[in-house]
This record gives C-alpha cells, sequence and structure tokens, in this order.
C-alpha cells in the first residue's frame, strides 16, 4: 500500500530456524498443536509466590524467542485506553520497550473476549502484532517499526463488540492474518477474508475469501500444513465452515458447512489425514467433529472452492460444545474445555471421550497446555470460595495444573489469580507465563534451563515444477495522483511453489485489465512506464481497476486506486443511474475507490439531485463505515450535507469521520456525538433535528503539541446561516494524530439516510 504509511527499516538476521526455533514463537506453539516439549515445569504455582509479576494486563498469550517475551495488553482508562505490544526480559519481567495504540471507530467492548497474540519469525526475530482497531504491524526485536497497516482503512476491516482479533501467523516470506472486511471492486461485498504480507516490506501479497458470505466475525488461527502437494492452511470461518487454502497464492480449495454461526476454535490436523474441528455459541449448543481428509481438487479455481458435505467426511462427532475456546492435541489424545466449564479427554482416532472433569461454569477464549505430562488449563473466573460461597465474580480467575491419565485427571493444583483468565498459558525454559486481566505471571526454575526438545524438522518443500502464472507484488497499491510503485515479480508452478523468485518487471507486459465479475467497468487513472513503473495520473478525481502483467503465456493480477489529495469534493451529480433494484428503484453504484460502500451505499436521485443513499436490504451491514482517503491525512475539516428518512417516533443516523473521530446526527435521539470506541470516548449534545430535511455536518480536530486535542463539530439546517460557535466540543488527551476521512450511516429501523456534498479541506484555508 502507501509507502508512507508502509514504513521500511533494516533487519538483522537472528539465530534460529523453522525446524528448530528458540523460543515460543506464535499462540499455539512450535507444533501448532497447543503441546510444549518442555520438561521440568512446576506441578504447584501461587500467586503470590512467582518468579516476577508484570502489571500489564491483557487477554492473550505471550510469545518467547532470545530471552525476550512480547504480550500484547492494555494501559490508560476510559478515553485513554491504549493496546499495544509491550516487550519484557523474560528472566526477570523488566520492561524493556513498548508500542501503544488507540482504539478508535469501534464497537469493541473491554474484558469480554481474547485478544490477539503476537508472533516471532523464526528467521529475523522480527514480531508482528494486530490490534483489535485492525493496525497489523511489524517490529524488530529491539523495538524498532518496520511497517503497519491500518487494515480498517485500507481495506474495510470491521470491528465486533466481542473484539475476537485474529493473531498473524508466519509462513516463510508470509506474515498471514484474517478479518471481515468490506473492501473495494470484486472484494468490496462483506467477506471473511485472509490477507498475506510480505514479512520484510509489508506489501500485500494475495487476498483471499474460501468462505460463503460471514454469519459472524471469526478469529480462528490457520493451521499451517499439506495437501496433495500444496502448501495450505486449514481453518474455521465466519460462515461456519471448515475451510482448506493455499498459503502460497490464497486459492481456495475446498470447504465444508458445519454450523449456522461462525466457527472461532481453531482447528486440529491428526496424522494429516483428519480435521477435527469443535464449534458452538453460548446459546446454541454445537459439537466436536472429526473429518477425513477429502481426496479432491478445484479444477476451475476461478469458480472458487469445492464445497462439500459434512456427510460424504464425517469420521465421528461428540456433544463437546465450544464458543471460542480451541482443543489442543497431544499424541493421539484431545484436550478441550467445553463452553460450560467441562475438561475432556478425547480419542482423536475413534471419538471416544476418556474422560471429562468439572472445572468451572464457564470458559471464554483460553485453552490448556500440554506440557511435561501435564495440562495447564485456565478457566475464565475463579469459583465460589468454600467459606462465603461467593467469588469475586469479574476481579478473579482459576488456574489448574492438572496429571491426565488413561480414564481421569488428577488436580494437583487450583489457584485464584488477580484478573480473569482469557489468555492461553505457554511454556518456554522452565518457565509457565500466564496473563490476566491484571497481571503477566511468571513461574519456574531461574536461569538457563534447557528442557526444551525441539519438534521434528520439517521436511523440505518440493521442488517447484513448470511456471504456470505470475505472482505481481504488491498485488494492491493506494496512491495519490502523480505518485510512483514499483513492484517484484515472480513466477510460480501450479502448485503456487515459486520457480523465479525475480523477475525484472521491464520483460513483463502491463495492460489495463477488467475482471469479468466487475460490475464497475472502470479503470485506475495511471501507467506503466518502460522500466514497469507504475506512474498515478495527475488527475484530482479518484479512480481505481486492475492490471494483467504478461510474461509469454504466464499471467499475474494487481488492483490499485488513486485518491486526491486535500482538497476534495464529491457532489455525485457525474454519476450515472444504469441499475434497478428488486423493488424496482433505479441507482447507480458509490464511487469504486471508496473503502466499504459497496452494497451498503448506493447513488440515487433524491430532491433533484443525486446523493448518497443508505441501502437497507442488508441487516448484516445495517451500520456502514466508508473512508474516502488514506490513513495518514490529518489537518483537515470535513462536511457534508446529510438527511434521514422516518417520522417523528423512528429515525437512523447518520455522520462523518475526521481522524478516526466520529461525528453523527443520532435520530431517536436527537443528539450530535462524538465517539470513536462507543464504550471508551462517547459524548453529546442536544440537536433538535427532523426527517426528510437536509442538515449539514462540519466537523474538524484542533491538535496540541502535547498529544491532545480537541473534536470540533457542528450541525445546522441546510439554507440557513451557518453558526460562528461550535456545537460540541470534546477534548482527548490521549488523541488520534491522523486518519482517512470518511462517511458513516445507520439504518436499524429500515430508514435510509442520505449523504451529498461532501467536502474535505485542509484547516486554514
Amino acid at each position: 500500500m502507501r509507502l508512507a504509511w508502509c514504513v521500511w527499516a533494516g533487519l538483522e538476521l537472528q539465530a534460529g530456524t523453522a525446524a528448530a526455533p528458540r523460543g515460543w514463537l506464535n499462540w499455539r506453539g512450535p507444533e501448532q498443536s497447543g503441546v510444549s516439549r518442555e520438561t521440568g515445569l512446576p506441578n504447584r504455582v501461587s500467586a503470590q509466590d512467582t518468579l516476577w509479576r508484570a502489571d500489564f494486563p491483557g487477554q492473550s498469550a505471550p510469545v518467547i524467542a532470545n530471552g525476550k517475551l512480547y504480550a500484547m495488553g492494555y494501559t490508560g482508562q476510559g478515553a485513554d485506553l491504549q493496546e499495544g505490544v509491550t516487550c519484557f526480559d523474560a528472566e526477570t519481567g523488566q520492561k524493556l520497550w513498548q508500542h501503544l495504540y488507540n482504539d478508535y471507530l469501534s464497537d469493541t467492548i473491554y474484558l469480554r473476549y481474547a485478544t490477539a497474540s503476537p508472533a516471532i519469525d523464526a528467521e529475523t526475530g522480527n514480531v508482528y502484532i494486530q490490534g483489535t482497531q485492525g493496525i497489523l504491524a511489524a517490529f524488530s526485536a529491539d523495538g524498532t517499526l518496520l511497517w503497519q497497516h491500518s487494515l480498517m482503512e485500507e481495506f474495510g476491516r470491521l470491528t465486533f463488540p466481542n473484539s475476537r482479533t485474529a493473531s498473524p501467523v508466519i509462513d516463510a516470506d508470509l506474515v498471514i492474518t484474517r478479518g471481515i472486511t468490506a473492501n473495494w471492486g470484486t472484494q468490496g461485498p462483506g467477506a471473511d477474508r485472509f490477507y498475506a504480507f510480505d514479512k520484510k516490506t509489508g506489501a500485500l501479497v494475495w487476498a483471499s475469501s474460501p468462505g460463503a458470505p460471514p454469519k459472524d466475525n471469526s478469529f480462528s488461527q490457520p493451521q499451517l500444513g499439506w495437501y496433495q502437494g500444496r502448501r495450505v492452511f486449514f481453518t474455521g470461518t465466519g460462515d461456519g465452515s471448515v475451510v482448506c487454502a493455499n498459503a502460497r497464492t490464497g486459492e481456495p480449495l475446498w470447504r465444508v458447512s458445519l454450523f449456522r454461526a461462525g466457527i472461532n476454535a481453531t482447528v486440529l490436523v491428526h496424522h494429516a489425514d483428519k480435521i477435527i474441528a469443535i464449534y458452538g455459541t453460548p446459546y446454541e449448543l454445537g459439537q466436536m467433529v472429526a473429518l477425513k481428509m477429502p481426496s479432491v481438487l478445484p479444477t476451475n479455481a476461478a469458480a472458487g472452492p469445492v464445497v462439500l458435505e459434512r456427510k460424504q467426511l464425517e469420521l465421528w462427532a461428540d456433544d463437546i460444545s465450544s464458543s471460542t475456546a480451541s482443543p489442543i492435541l497431544a499424541g493421539d489424545t484431545i484436550y478441550a474445555v467445553a463452553e460450560k466449564g467441562d475438561l475432556f479427554a478425547v480419542d482423536a482416532n475413534t471419538g471416544a471421550i476418556k474422560w471429562k472433569l468439572k472445572l468451572g461454569i464457564e470458559q471464554r477464549n483460553a485453552c490448556p497446555l500440554f506440557a511435561d505430562g501435564k495440562l495447564y488449563v485456565p478457566m475464565l473466573d475463579a469459583p465460589a470460595t468454600k467459606a462465603t460461597g461467593e467469588a469475586d465474580a469479574g476481579t478473579s480467575g482459576a488456574f489448574y495444573i492438572i496429571r491426565p491419565g488413561d480414564k481421569e485427571g488428577e488436580i494437583l493444583c487450583h489457584v485464584a489469580l488477580d484478573g480473569r483468565c482469557f489468555g492461553t498459558p505457554v511454556a518456554y525454559n522452565g518457565k509457565l507465563y500466564l496473563q490476566t486481566t491484571r497481571h503477566l505471571y511468571c513461574w519456574g526454575r531461574k536461569g538457563d534451563n534447557p528442557g526444551c526438545s525441539a519438534p521434528p524438522e520439517e521436511k523440505p518443500w518440493p521442488a517447484p515444477g513448470p511456471a504456470t502464472q505470475l505472482q505481481v507484488i504488491p498485488s494492491e497499491v493506494l496512491l495519490h495522483p502523480g505518485e510512483k510503485a514499483t513492484f517484484r515479480v515472480r513466477s510460480l508452478d501450479a502448485n503456487g511453489f515459486t520457480v523465479q523468485e525475480s523477475i525484472s518487471p521491464k520483460q513483463v507486459t502491463w495492460a489495463s485489465y477488467i475482471p469479468p465479475s466487475a460490475k464497475v467497468k472502470a479503470a485506475m487513472k495511471g501507467a506503466f512506464d518502460a522500466d514497469g513503473v507504475l506512474q498515478a495520473a495527475p488527475d484530482t478525481v479518484p479512480s481505481a481497476g486492475a492490471f494483467e502483467a504478461s510474461l509469454g503465456p504466464l499471467k499475474g493480477y494487481l488492483r490499485g486506486r488513486v485518491m486526491p489529495n486535500i482538497p476534495t469534493k464529491e457532489g455525485f451529480e457525474s454519476f450515472a443511474l444504469t441499475e434497478t433494484n428488486a423493488d424496482g428503484l433505479v441507482f447507480g453504484y458509490p464511487p469504486l475507490p471508496w473503502i466499504g460502500a459497496r452494497f451498503k451505499f448506493d447513488v440515487r436521485e433524491k430532491d433533484g439531485s443525486k446523493v448518497l443513499a443508505k441501502t437497507t436490504d442488508n441487516r448484516f451491514f445495517q451500520r456502514a463505515t466508508v473512508f474516502i482517503g488514506t490513513p495518514e491525512m490529518n489537518h483537515y475539516t470535513i462536511q457534508a450535507d446529510v438527511m434521514s428518512d422516518g417520522n417523528k417516533r423512528k429515525m437512523s443516523e447518520v455522520g462523518i469521520i475526521n481522524q478516526h473521530y466520529l461525528i453523527v446526527l443520532k435520530g431517536n435521539e436527537q443528539k450530535l456525538e462524538v465517539n470513536s470506541n462507543q464504550e471508551r470516548l462517547r459524548a453529546s449534545e442536544d440537536f433538535k433535528w427532523s426527517p426528510n430535511v437536509w442538515y449539514q455536518l462540519k466537523a474538524k480536530v484542533d491538535r496540541n503539541p502535547d498529544g491532545s486535542a480537541v473534536v470540533q463539530a457542528k450541525a445546522w439546517k441546510r439554507g440557513d446561516p451557518e453558526p460562528a460557535a461550535w456545537t460540541i466540543s470534546v477534548p482527548h488527551k490521549t488523541a488520534h494524530q491522523a486518519g482517512s476521512p470518511g462517511l458513516f450511516g445507520f439504518s436499524p429501523q429500515d430508514m435510509p439516510v442520505y449523504i451529498d456534498n461532501v467536502e474535505v479541506t485542509p484547516d486554514g484555508g
């Protein structure tokens, strides 16, 4: 994406390989199954007797490499709460560095579900994080920011109240993440998408939508593996399926539908011939099911994945339900904590339940760790005490150490910890680590304890076959008028393996390309020169489109957008109304380069003008946020004409976005509100406004040298003089410093909202 947003810095290689990593490099560990080969771990722990304890609350699992521990968490309160990554000395708990980010434009409710865990690259030692607001960032081991993306503003990532956020996964040169996104063009429809970025530069390599339209978001961790000669990942998706996709290209291979809601638990691969998944919700019981690996291959990649029936593949199923807590696999035994707090041991070959043990009344996200012949099992809340019959609800979590046998599990230790347990424990170098919503705990033996047996080395990847396709990196670019972009081109075989790592862009023929499925037949305003460099046209109008790269019979593709600099204005009069919906309404598609507009807004005739209208036919997207600029923009004022359909008792909400602040007219509440995270920063003033009447809405953000800011907003009836005073002024101590301008519509009662004459101008003129 934009070089101004993706910062590149030099890298230093560190010791360690993917086959024998020096640490616990990702949430699931080196075997991707929640198992550590560590020995000499404690049989008992105490909340007071620790090697160290850090006041860094969070809801995820730490990762460790070369004596450093990295954890996601949050600091601050209320509007000044920030989330980020902190690096500690793994032996002493000394804080070495920290990077914090604001939450923004989200409905995230903290302390409700687990959040993402960092991942460490075994080649470079670099650390990758994804925040609940969609910041994907890469850091060196010493804390230098290498690159970052705002997935919300660049790819249309949505947020949800449960804050479930995917942890990055590293595979060779790629870092893979996921989220529900509504981007632009063919990726405009909302989908549970996976994105692969070059781990060193942050350039997008591929995007993939292997599932059907989502019913919920999902943070199921992709399980890397092999399938019929391909490097693939298996995962649950937001449409309630288990899918398999090519990890080198993103090509969806197959999917099996299992559930009516999203699947959040991570799947297991057992003996390379079966997939084991668990699903459910707090309100609807699910199952644990084993599926044999299908012996099918897609015959037409453009047609999407092969869709299989559960009955074709099911080997066994148990009535064990979990909405978000993932199972782990130790040998031929599955250990899982079900929704209602029962720990199960299940034979992976037959599905026979060996035993179950009641530990609590609820499990939320955390999964067990198997190490040194023991299970380390966090539970969300501590149980009631014998003395009072009551638990310190909401403030204490339970931690169990259990020795599993063939017929039962023996509880060796049970301790109440300060803070609820959402995260998963990890083990390395003779130590246990666990994060609660109050602290980060460390137990075990001091010093160096080389008791970790490295997992078997992974077999070498297969030699590539003949080249069949090109891969253009980055596969998507975002430019301002006149800016340039350079590309890396490589050839791949039919399975996605690299044949030639570097092909000179000069050798490639570049041409504008319109995908057959494109609803808007448009082209990006720009051209390639003789050196294979793409330069955006100087036009100050937005544009978007695709390009085809050809080298003989080999072809590859990229997408690009050109977004004008400030000032910019859009009145929609140039849009052709050439489409008709199921109700006979004539409309036109929204601006193609705008993020998140497709299927949520369209252009219609209203009051003698063409305007942007919020659609109401898809209840999954009642709330719609659209970005019309780039993430680094700041020091601007945004203004628009807005209106809500309805009557005195029933109206919708409509607003504008300035630097990650939402300024919204709320119809039923009759207020003008400023918010960012709706739980943390929210202020309003009474404002009487009527349905079916146009108003003007205007906002700016006055930043101060100390990092604080004041959000200023005003609203008035269109045609009346603009008020001299701001209707509302909201101070924010830990202010957002930049962010794309945008638009907002919320139509929960089938009352459309309308927007017209959108204008973004630089502050001061």
